[in-house]
């Protein structure tokens, strides 16, 4: 400033100097009032060239001024530089964050004051059907049309969460969201939806476990206590009280059966996982599980009734690295069910081959029933049985399919099922590759 005023003198002193030599004080008199005038006019130039550019919407490098403009010129130009950063380093911590809830597993939408979307991300949009650009400041109430959540957004106590089914739901694919409104800011809300499929078929499959677990039980155990009261109470004869006694041992089979197989669930589900360096005899293996389905044969259709027609396959020429309790378990359910299942006079075929991917396979068709559709996803659940009544009556407990499909997955395979009502049924076990080996074979061989 003190140069500023310093210039101005000097000039104002030059003219009136020049103007005096030329004119006398008249002169001097005017050459001060045109220097004035002209150093006033240098600088108002110059400060029009600024606002000039601060009036840029781009606001490019600053034109180059000396004095006080120039210094004005530079210092605007730093702090909106700073303010530049500023904005830049906001908006890509914003960018980041909502990256962040767009990688979330659960979906957000953020609602204005009047409940419009102003942001929601891809999850939320799978939830609700919503589309993350098109149906920006749609109302929500517009979009989310079910009676639950309306009266949920009408009510206004949102500090519970209110349970919908989603908007992929679909018969053979159940879809259930929880969804809970947070307030903040000025009356804006938060609007969070997470997918809980998994978490209510666990706790309806735990309900159901319950309840068959008790079921199950408690069916043998009142036939037990109907026939432990009868022989305190009744006087009975030597061959009625074996009949009885012969019952109760049935009985009492039944639920050691069911202990046994719950057992071993809970063995499959907290035991590590099977070695590949252990190999396992499977044609001995095989030829126990026939010796066992032909006893079963002859016990469920006696000789004077139309015998079932069991065909085995040759012997395999490879075995498989496992748990060899687990794995003829496994098989050995599917083909006791085929037996249990095949009326008197059908035909059960099974066999043990090798695919030429180096998988191995174990098929068991029969001439049944056969399963309708519907119940083909639901195989392997606990006590799932598709016809309760002739299950009950052929011993079964329900858990002899989720046994195997458990024994198959700790292994790395998988179990496949193919059947048409009135046509059979046909069970496959494939196991991977890596756990197939060739007859004398060292046991870490690879095949």
């Amino acid at each position: 400033m003190f140069l500023r005023i310093l210039v101005f003198a000097l000039v104002q002193a030059l003219a009136g100097l020049l103007g005096w030599f030329w004119l006398g004080w008249p002169g001097a008199l005017l050459g001060t009032v045109i220097g004035a005038s002209a150093t006033l006019a240098l600088d108002s130039w110059r400060g029009l060239r600024l606002l000039r550019w601060l009036r840029e919407p781009g606001l490019s490098s600053p034109p180059v001024l000396r004095g006080l403009w120039g210094e004005a010129g530079y210092r605007v130009m730093r702090l909106l530089r700073a303010e530049r950063r500023r904005a830049d380093d906001s908006a890509q911590r914003l960018e980041d964050f909502l990256s962040a809830i767009q990688a979330s597993p659960n979906g957000v939408i953020l609602l204005d004051p009047e409940g419009r979307i102003e942001w929601c991300n891809d999850i939320a949009g799978q939830h609700f059907g919503i589309d993350p650009r098109r149906d920006l400041l749609q109302h929500i109430g517009n979009l989310v049309r079910e009676p639950a959540f309306t009266a949920y957004y009408a009510g206004g106590n949102f500090e519970r969460e209110v349970k919908l089914i989603g908007r992929a739901d679909a018969p053979g694919h159940p879809v259930k969201l929880s969804v809970q409104l947070y307030p903040y800011g000025d009356d804006h809300k938060l609007l969070l939806s997470r997918d809980v499929t998994a978490l209510a078929q666990a706790d309806a499959m735990r309900r159901d476990f319950v309840a068959n677990v008790s079921h199950e039980i408690r069916t043998p155990l009142t036939v037990l206590a109907g026939f432990v009261e009868t022989m305190q109470t009744l006087p009975l004869s030597e061959a009625e009280r074996a009949s009885y006694l012969s019952l109760m041992a049935a009985q009492s089979e039944r639920m050691q059966t069911l202990v046994n197989d719950l057992l071993m669930l809970s063995r499959l589900e907290g035991s590590p996982l099977p070695s590949a360096s252990d190999t396992i005899d499977l044609p001995a293996l095989m030829a126990q599980c026939e010796v066992e389905a032909r006893g079963l044969s002859n016990l469920l259709h006696p000789a004077d009734e139309r015998p079932q027609r069991l065909v085995f396959g040759p012997p395999p020429r490879f075995t498989l690295a496992g748990a060899g309790s687990e794995l003829r378990s496994a098989f050995s359910n599917i083909i006791n069910n085929a037996v249990r299942y095949t009326p008197g006079g059908g035909t059960i075929e099974v066999a043990c081959e090798r695919l030429p991917d180096g998988r191995a396979r174990l098929s068991v068709s029969d001439s049944g029933p056969g399963i309708s559709p519907e119940h083909l996803p639901r195989l392997g659940e606990r006590f799932y049985r598709v016809d309760r009544s002739r299950s009950r009556e052929s011993g079964g407990t329900g858990l002899g399919l989720a046994i195997t499909k458990h024994v198959l997955q700790r292994h790395g395979g998988e179990l496949q099922v193919s059947s048409q009502p009135g046509k059979g049924s046909c069970f496959a076990l494939l196991l991977p590759a890596h756990r197939v080996r060739s007859l004398n074979a060292p046991a870490g061989a690879r095949p």
